[in-house]
């Protein structure tokens, strides 16, 4: 019955202003990355079983650009019925409206929330010649080097040198940040021993931990991810204060009717319960974490609050 309604309820929004000789119904789902990204990859794992669940097609629209600005007005400016949906991490929607002194969109104005989707904890890796086994000893040696340890980061304001700047906070290590335009020049780098480290999302580093060319020393989350048992959380280490979440989610337009909104809600749960999709969701290091629109909407508000007063502290800027 609730895969009837939602199909129905989409079908009867779409219709009303759709042609007559359109047969075929197709959702946009937005992505405001390059294909072959993280956010791109989570988005072409949910988005056929996502459009068996509505019914209809959903096709990746990939919009990259402006920090996820191109993107996220294409969505604000499209029609509230459900058929145009935007994937977004955690940077896009919070910390972006804190950084920026002007955008081009307002969350709270030109979105309604519809679900998490995923959630994914950030890992604090090494090259495998630093002598630091853990993020302990890691600090440690940080504390008695004559200079700055330089960790780089996926860019300014990103997840990534926010999660840093905590460590730095946390610990009063003499850290120095190396931003870079993206996650992987920075861990190119890395790898290559042009910086001593790196905190990134357990999908995008598993790879290069697994075979060896990283090691991972810390896990920047309440509990040990699955996939990396042996790895110790921060707080395991004596390492407390380092709380970041690079989670995706899903937005509509604003104005969408809520009967649309929870049409939506609940294909992305269905879709999120498809052994097949969270089997492989799982398996890149991301966690199937589907939410109602009003935990997603406080979970955002929670961020941008968060991430906001760390920026303002430490006074980022976009040039900083």
């Amino acid at each position: 019955m609730i895969r009837k309604f939602a199909a129905l309820v989409l079908t009867a929004t779409l219709s009303a202003a759709a042609p007559a000789w359109a047969q075929e119904k197709i959702t946009r789902l937005v992505v405001a990355f390059p294909p072959g990204g993280p956010v791109d990859f989570v988005a072409r794992t949910i988005a056929e079983q996502l459009g068996k669940e509505l019914n209809q097609r959903v096709i990746i629209d990939n919009k990259p650009g402006a920090n996820g600005a191109i993107g996220a007005q294409s969505v604000a400016q499209s029609a509230p019925d459900g058929m145009t949906l935007w994937l977004s991490s955690v940077g896009a929607v919070a910390i972006n409206p804190v950084l920026y002194d002007k955008l081009a969109y307002d969350m709270q104005r030109d979105f309604a929330p519809v679900s998490l989707v995923v959630n994914n904890d950030e890992l604090l890796v090494v090259n495998p010649g630093n002598p630091a086994k853990d993020a302990a000893e890691f600090v440690a040696n940080a504390k008695k080097s004559s200079q700055p340890v330089a960790i780089a980061s996926s860019g300014i304001g990103s997840i990534p040198h926010l999660a840093m700047e905590q460590l730095a906070d946390a610990t009063k290590a003499n850290l120095l940040h190396v931003p870079y335009k993206g996650a992987a020049p920075a861990i190119t780098d890395l790898i290559g021993g042009q910086v001593s480290a790196f905190f990134g999302d357990v999908p995008g580093l598993l790879p290069h931990v697994q075979s060896g060319k990283l090691r991972a020393i810390g896990i920047a989350a309440a509990k040990r991810h699955p996939l990396l048992p042996e790895v110790r959380t921060l707080a395991e280490q004596g390492l407390p204060g380092v709380d970041t979440n690079n989670w995706y989610a899903l937005f509509a337009p604003a104005k969408t009717p809520p009967a649309v909104i929870n049409a939506l809600n609940e294909a992305v749960r269905r879709t999120l319960a498809t052994p097949a999709i969270s089997e492989k969701l799982r398996s890149s290091g991301a966690v199937p974490s589907a939410s109602s629109p009003q935990e997603l909407a406080a979970m955002l508000k929670r961020d941008t609050e968060k991430w906001g007063a760390l920026v303002k502290a430490k006074k980022i800027t976009p040039d900083s």
